[in-house]
């Protein structure tokens, strides 16, 4: 598509002169303007570009929608020949491709969703170098047929996304990954870039390692989304808290909900569409052809909300999501941080919302103690639990104890809930003497061990069928607890499970049990600092309080919304953009990003050439659509 870089130099004698990385620059920008429409790069883009561009192995680690697609994408068009990107699903896949083409790039990919004669087609193009990118599964290009196509290939670089698949240890681990090695020892020539937005210090590690990447140079960007508001709360009724949270905050609003079971993710979306929300479940029991249906509809429609399980999601670039979902506890902080990137990739402002209360804890580590993996993994895992309890039980910045897991000191951000509203704490060491021993004396009372409900039942003096059958209404621990309500010994409970300093028995129906720890609080060694349960009136009152505070809090919106004038033409550009996506049979923000419509709203430019300064309006863009989006703005 465009001139080349020349070939002769070594991949690693990267010592470029000035002039030739000054000339380099030049080009890549000229291309990130003709072709994307964006008139700088980001951050460290432009020096990602360069160094691959003249032939150098990256590994990139980027936040979701910090622009990692155009640190590949825009070094394969100036090299010579096609850059061959492996990407771990078919949605990915489509997306790009999708969008590459309404740019004007000539970009295919090859997946299970081509016809035999249409795959054929691409890789005669691909071999009469007739493409710029090509896009294809791990395991497909690891196939013979696949391996062969790349020998008949000139290939430009080989990116490899979401590149934390390689972990084993992570949360979307992809076997297939682990065989990508073959690349370096194949094709040694041909530069290398592995890219991701969630992997921690030892995640890096181990990409670079199994990649065969030692000689890659790595670009670690922060992993902040500052326009992302964070709100974890205690699970009371998750569903009738789901509806009440989207009609108050995202009415008619595109979003992503996530539960664990099929069940759930089914159950909650009627119960959303039952309530007026246009909602889609999405999980793996759907067929092939059902699956992709539902996906098409939240691609390409305005205000559709999926509630799916973890599969869904993963390199969708839907740039609109304003806001992402959790109504059970993610196994993982990198799986929560990936899944919630997915709202807000516009830089507008966005939400992560999650409920989580005692039984998602119980469940969480039944899943981990229950699995047939080995110790080293169910270490690992607990790790990760631990980590991610830590997060929903801190009274800490929440965007400051994400950001220092993935190795990034920050300073609070003031937009996430408890920034905004600082959580009540107390003195939980008598609270926790209180149930600990109540753990203990049901035990000794009558050799027998007890859930989480008998043992706040006896805590709070209920005389249940249970606890007078149990004689536990003569212990001394009956009624000492009368003080909280159930909600608040369930908040404490949980703590302390986090802590581990209770433990819970899966093999004998979820029963508490004291640990080797729990003696230090008893005996008053050890003392601890309780985060405060708050009660429902107690959350009703704050409200409002906190919409106010966060009208004020740090989110900066690239382009907020204005007068309603500008309001009535952003509709019609949505409107316009609709017909046009319809046409082409892509989704609406391959045809323009809501940036750049808002923009478009905002600055009314009244010809073609005032249109081309807008973001997001590349060269082959404006000359398709320019008149007719000029035609909008005027009528």
């Amino acid at each position: 598509m465009l001139d080349s870089i020349s070939g002769s130099r070594s991949r690693y004698d990267l010592r470029i002169d000035s002039s030739r990385m000054t000339e380099l620059l030049s080009r890549a920008t000229r291309i990130l303007q003709d072709v994307f429409g964006y008139s700088a790069f980001r951050s460290d883009q432009a020096e990602v570009v360069t160094h691959v561009a003249a032939g150098g192995d990256a590994l990139v680690l980027m936040p979701t929608g910090g622009g990692k697609s155009l640190c590949y994408q825009v070094p394969a068009l100036l090299r010579e020949g096609v850059g061959v990107v492996v990407s771990p699903l078919i949605a990915l896949m489509q997306d790009q491709v999708a969008a590459l083409k309404e740019a004007g790039v000539r970009a295919e990919f090859l997946n299970s969703t081509l016809a035999w004669k249409q795959a054929q087609a691409v890789e005669r193009r691909a071999r009469a170098g007739e493409l710029d990118l090509l896009y294809l599964a791990p395991e497909r290009l690891l196939t013979e047929r696949g391996l062969a196509l790349l020998d008949d290939l000139k290939i430009a670089l080989f990116a490899i996304d979401e590149a934390h698949c390689v972990s084993q240890w992570g949360h979307d681990f992809r076997q297939e990954y682990l065989q990508l090695a073959v690349l370096a020892e194949r094709y040694p020539s041909v530069p290398r870039i592995a890219l991701t937005a969630t992997a921690d210090e030892a995640t890096r590690r181990e990409i670079i390692e199994r990649l065969h990447l030692r000689k890659a140079r790595s670009f670690v960007q922060s992993f902040d989304r500052p326009n992302i508001h964070y709100r974890i709360t205690g699970k009371d009724t998750p569903r009738r808290q789901l509806l009440r949270f989207i009609r108050e905050s995202h009415a008619g609003e595109a979003g992503i909900v996530y539960a664990l079971s099929r069940k759930s993710v089914e159950e909650t979306a009627q119960m959303l569409v039952e309530n007026g929300i246009d909602a889609l479940a999405y999980h793996a029991g759907f067929s092939a052809a059902e699956r992709e249906v539902r996906q098409t509809r939240f691609l390409e429609e305005d205000g559709v909300v999926v509630v799916a399980t973890i599969a869904f999601g993963m390199g969708i670039d839907k740039a609109d999501v304003r806001f992402v979902a959790h109504v059970d506890l993610p196994r993982s902080l990198e799986g929560y941080y990936q899944e919630t990137g997915r709202a807000g990739r516009d830089g507008a402002p966005a939400e992560a919302w999650m409920v989580y209360g005692l039984a998602d804890v119980v469940q969480q580590r039944r899943f981990i103690e229950q699995s047939e993996a080995g110790e080293t993994h169910r270490r690992v895992a607990n790790a990760k639990l631990d980590a991610m309890l830590g997060l929903c039980e801190t009274v800490r910045c929440r965007r400051q104890f994400v950001l220092e897991y993935f190795g990034e000191a920050s300073a609070p951000c003031g937009n996430c809930d408890n920034c905004l509203e600082p959580p009540a704490q107390f003195d939980g060491t008598e609270a926790a003497q209180k149930l600990l021993s109540c753990i203990y004396r049901c035990g000794e009372a009558s050799g027998f061990a007890f859930g989480a409900q008998h043992i706040i039942a006896v805590l709070r003096g209920e005389r249940t069928d249970k606890v007078l059958a149990r004689g536990h209404d003569r212990i001394s621990t009956f009624g000492i607890g009368a003080d909280r309500d159930d909600a608040q010994w369930r908040a404490v409970l949980r703590q302390l499970l986090t802590m581990r300093l209770v433990a819970v028995d899966h093999e004998h129906w979820n029963v508490l049990r004291l640990t080797e720890t729990s003696r230090e609080v008893l005996t008053g060694a050890r003392r601890l600092t309780l985060r405060q349960e708050a009660t429902g009136s107690t959350a009703r009152r704050s409200k409002e309080r906190r919409r106010r505070q966060g009208a004020e809090a740090k989110s900066p919106p690239p382009v907020a919304p204005g007068s309603s004038q500008e309001e009535a033409l952003f509709e019609a550009l949505r409107e316009w953009r609709r017909g046009i996506a319809r046409e082409h049979g892509v989704p609406a923000y391959t045809v323009l990003h809501d940036t750049s419509l808002r923009e478009i709203a905002a600055r009314r430019p009244q010809s073609i050439e005032s249109l081309a300064d807008v973001s997001g309006i590349g060269a082959t863009k404006l000359a398709r659509y320019g008149q007719a989006i000029i035609d909008v703005i005027g009528r």
